[in-house]
């Protein structure tokens, strides 16, 4: 029976996690140079369209679509709302429209590849990263979505991913090293200094307000469930913000903006999986565990390969890292699933499956669509900027602009 408190409870989570795609744009935009800022935005904006139709035409099915073998959902069981109802699929909810679950799980594959764009920032083309978009929502988003969600073979192990480290912040995290090494390091490899502090600010707070829709939303209904991670989702943001700019003062002797967002990120990206099986208490090391884990993950990433934007450092370990800590810290009095060796080891082991299937496969498309036309920027233009040369348009200023 169709509850409308659930409904509304929904229906402002599905906007949350929505809002979360601008907040991306405005967050990536205002980090590159000016002159390539229309172009980070554009990469995550697009997304809301491509993915949409996708969704629509088979990708649904795919995820959500009866298990077929434990590896994908039947194509065409929903393809273009075939067979589909507004009213309740007691599979996924008892208590909200079918329709509701369609455009709640929507604004997730909208946001998941988007994430891998900072890594691999201003070296490919537009119309190669829409190529890339569709294949890589194809062959890994859906997949991996219906392997642990959709009643898949991780599923059925007893791997659990609450509201998306190992889809969403795995998948992208770790499929962008892939870009990483593809495209390699940028032609004129100089520390970014981001151009707008203002839009990282913007993209910020977006993004820390979507993400407790983007969290609770998993209950999918307006009970106690959602309560503790709406709790967890805001500890972790705080406990990483704060450590992370710990660590930073020890060692840079100095407070940063820029910092301060990245901390909140990497609590939030690692308490997601384990937002809805952990205690509040237990959200409070999360966060902690979450940014010195993902501080020195930046660290080695800075080091040894280009990885602009740090997405693996903060959104790849810290969904990796997160989902194991199911095994550590989850309590069965929040949601059924308990801490234990074997809940550790099947986390584990499927951390690993969806990382290196999502870098292998994520380097497989690169390469192919680059071989039907290349998709990489040239030198001439990564030092020109790339919004002129593919869009003829760019940011104005009353300064001139020499970035």
């Amino acid at each position: 029976m169709i509850n409308h408190g659930d409904v509304a409870f929904m229906i402002i989570s599905t906007v949350l996690v929505f809002i979360m795609t601008p907040g991306l744009a405005f967050f990536y935009g205002g980090l590159v140079e000016r002159k390539n800022s229309l172009t980070m935005m554009f990469e995550s904006f697009v997304a809301i369209g491509v993915v949409t139709v996708l969704w629509i035409f088979g990708g649904f099915s795919l995820t959500f679509g009866d298990d077929i073998g434990g590896v994908i959902g039947n194509p065409l069981q929903y393809f273009a709302f075939h067979d589909f109802t507004s009213l309740i699929n007691t599979k996924y909810s008892d208590t909200i429209p079918f329709l509701q679950f369609f455009m709640y799980q929507l604004m997730f594959a909208i946001i998941t590849a988007p994430l891998m764009t900072g890594a691999f920032a201003n070296r490919i083309t537009p119309w190669g990263w829409i190529k890339v978009l569709i294949f890589w929502m194809i062959f890994i988003y859906f997949p991996v979505a219906h392997w642990v969600w959709g009643g898949g073979f991780l599923a059925k192990m007893g791997f659990v991913d609450y509201a998306g480290g190992a889809v969403i912040h795995i998948t992208a995290g770790f499929g962008c090293l892939a870009g990483v090494f593809f495209f390699g390091d940028r032609a004129y490899k100089v520390q970014i200094q981001p151009f707008n502090l203002g839009f990282v600010f913007l993209g910020s707070a977006l993004l820390l307000f979507g993400w407790f829709g983007f969290n609770s939303g998993g209950s999918l209904s307006a009970a106690g469930t959602a309560a503790i991670v709406f709790a967890n989702t805001g500890i972790a943001a705080a406990l990483g913000m704060v450590t992370w700019l710990i660590l930073h003062a020890i060692f840079h002797k100095r407070l940063s903006f820029l910092e301060a967002s990245i901390g909140a990120v990497a609590g939030l990206a690692t308490i997601t999986p384990c937002s809805g099986y952990v205690t509040p208490f237990s959200a409070i090391f999360v966060g902690i565990l979450a940014s010195i884990f993902c501080y020195f993950c930046v660290i080695i990433e800075r080091k040894y390969w280009d990885d602009t934007l740090d997405v693996w450092g903060v959104h790849g370990m810290g969904g990796f890292f997160g989902t194991l800590l199911v095994g550590i810290f989850a309590n069965p009095l929040v949601n059924g699933v308990g801490a234990s060796p074997r809940q550790f080891l099947i986390q584990l082991f499927g951390s690993v499956l969806i990382a290196v299937y999502s870098i292998a496969v994520s380097y497989a498309i690169f390469y192919l669509v680059d071989k039907c036309g290349s998709i990489k920027v040239s030198p001439e233009i990564q030092k020109s900027g790339l919004d002129e040369a593919y869009f003829g348009e760019y940011f104005s200023d009353i300064r001139a602009d020499n970035d």
